[in-house]
């Protein structure tokens, strides 16, 4: 892990950005301040995709099931500094288990439910965790195999029911000394530590460890409450996966912050998703621009939210349509609340406070966005900015300074992670000379520098539902077909996803290939199923430029117009 230097988490603290709690100290806060509050909602249709019937937990019986597996940590020799994989559905086990690891020092790396052997693999070779968590999934692999497999030498633990005594079951555990902590074991955490690894795909394919520390996740807690306006004890709907910077940054530090409660959602049911809003009744929930769209589209839908608490719905991950952000706010009364992160450590926020006009909300960002910050800071002229910007000229990489010229997005803070994990090449190419992590997100600025509007990216990452996949890894994936001469994979737009995966290809002789083909191959190579290709074009040659490198973005824009209408 790269620790933060010396003086970051000096002049950090002195801005108020970084202190001393743990996020595990500030959930054991709110449990003595509110035991009896309602603190998490398992999902109304668990039974369908998990074991269980569905639960309601007020603070202290979540207190109550994280000491119980905290203890099994310990028990099993899993303690600070150890890495854990996670591989949960949105249950409130997978709450529990995150405040867990923060009891015993270790750090969680939480993992899709789509991502199957392949991707462990991918991820074992990057970091080898000392446990994996898991439980059955309807729709996903078979993870008690796999886990035999790519995590052989690692401690093997389970919720739900298993018929296999080298696994150790969570959810039957119970500690040898009863509930209480052990208290020797639990180790005395800074909030300085590392307390996640999070993974994304960067365009070569290879996954990238993003570790963040308690602090990092403090920095960057109160721009959601407060682009929300986000009050005590409020009521959070969580439909995104707790895997990354949406729900944790955006949904779990809010919960923190308020002592609310978290009502989970898995996998996306619009049915459950309406029926949750209308029975829950929700102050704040997230959920796609294009099922935003659909929903004030839809006139039967849209009465739902005639009758909702509804203050604030967060919404990202593809442009907002402005009159879809207006007329949720003119009709309902609800604030669209427009969100662009990374678990790099971006997160730029525009809500109700900062942007009030809902049509330019739907396009801009604030350019220096200020937000209490956690915990004091030293003295008012200490108080800073949660991050610093500039955009930089693609190819000269000099700060552009005004409105209308579009560059990379540079960012730079409290929030913003120190390095790749076990990967000094990545961390190197990743970060400037003077400390600015690149995004690869072209941005301009706006209004005379007050504002940045987001125009596309800098690299060829497809991004289906918020979640970044590599055109190069399913390029190198289709490879292995013997049918095959060559690939090339890229985005095409989606309505309910933002893009959906397609591909082009050369086929060897007089070979014809479909799309299920391609499907099986994938499936059998234990690929998960949201990078499978959708849309397929079959060609005699691919266009190539001087340096015989296909060119990618004429393959898409030539072949755009066939698949989507």
């Amino acid at each position: 892990m790269i620790p933060a230097s010396d003086k970051k988490r000096s002049d950090y603290r002195r801005s108020g950005h970084w202190g001393d709690l743990t996020l595990g100290q500030m959930f054991n806060a709110n449990v003595l301040a509110y035991p009896e509050l309602e603190a998490v909602v398992d999902p109304s249709n668990r039974t369908d995709f998990t074991f269980g019937a569905p639960q309601r937990l007020t603070y202290q019986e979540l207190s109550d099931e994280v000491a119980r597996i905290a203890a099994g940590l310990i028990e099993h020799g899993i303690g600070k500094d150890d890495i854990v994989f996670v591989q949960l559905p949105n249950i409130h086990e997978l709450l529990a288990t995150y405040f867990a690891c923060a009891e015993v020092g270790a750090i969680i790396s939480p993992i899709p439910v789509v991502y199957r052997e392949h991707e462990l693999q991918s991820l074992r070779a990057t970091a080898i965790p000392k446990a994996y968590i898991f439980a059955k999934y309807e729709g996903g692999a078979d993870f008690h195999a796999i886990a035999s497999k790519v995590f052989k030498d690692s401690t093997l633990m389970a919720f739900g029911e298993f018929d296999d005594s080298s696994l150790v079951n969570l959810s039957s555990y119970v500690p040898n000394g009863g509930m209480e902590r052990d208290k020797e074991a639990i180790v005395i955490a800074s909030a300085d530590d590392i307390f996640t690894l999070c993974w994304t795909s960067g365009t070569t394919g290879v996954p990238k460890g993003v570790p963040r520390s308690h602090n990092h996740w403090s920095a960057i807690a109160p721009i959601t409450r407060y682009s929300a306006q986000l009050q005590k004890h409020d009521i959070l709907l969580n439909p995104f996966p707790m895997v990354n910077m949406g729900a944790i940054g955006g949904v779990v530090m809010s919960w923190l912050q308020t002592a609310g409660s978290i009502v989970l959602h898995q996998p996306f049911d619009l049915g459950v998703f309406m029926q949750q809003i209308r029975e829950e009744q929700p102050h704040f929930t997230l959920a796609p621009p294009a099922i935003l769209n659909m929903l004030l589209a839809d006139e039967n839908l849209a009465k739902s939210f005639e009758s909702t608490s509804l203050r604030s719905i967060a919404s990202g991950s593809a442009p907002l349509a402005p009159p879809m952000v207006k007329g949720f706010q003119d009709r309902f009364g609800i604030d669209i609340v427009n969100v662009f992160g990374s678990n790099e450590g971006m997160s730029l926020v525009s809500g109700p406070g900062n942007v009030a006009d809902p049509v330019l909300r739907a396009s801009y960002f604030p350019a220096d966005a200020r937000y209490p910050s956690l915990f004091e800071p030293a003295s008012p002229d200490d108080a800073t900015s949660h991050i610093q910007m500039r955009v930089v000229d693609v190819e000269s990489r000099a700060v552009i300074k005004q409105d209308g010229q579009n560059g990379e997005l540079e960012i730079k803070g409290p929030t913003v992670f120190e390095g790749c994990f076990n990967a000094s090449d990545k961390t190197k190419e990743a970060f400037t000379q003077d400390g600015f992590f690149m995004t690869g997100d072209l941005f301009e600025y706006a209004h005379e520098q007050t504002q940045l509007k987001y125009v596309g990216r800098c690299k060829d990452l497809i991004i289906r539902g918020g979640v970044n996949i590599s055109p190069e890894e399913i390029d190198q994936l289709l490879s292995g077909h013997p049918d095959l001469v060559e690939a090339c994979s890229f985005g095409v737009p989606d309505d309910i996803l933002g893009e959906k995966v397609a591909v082009a290809i050369v086929v060897r002789g007089d070979t014809t290939l479909g799309i299920k083909d391609l499907a099986d191959f994938l499936d059998n190579a234990g690929v998960a199923k949201h990078k499978w290709p959708q849309y397929l074009i079959t060609r005699d040659v691919l266009p190539r430029n001087a340096m015989n490198k296909i060119m990618r973005k004429e393959v898409r824009e030539a072949a755009i117009t066939q698949f989507v209408k």
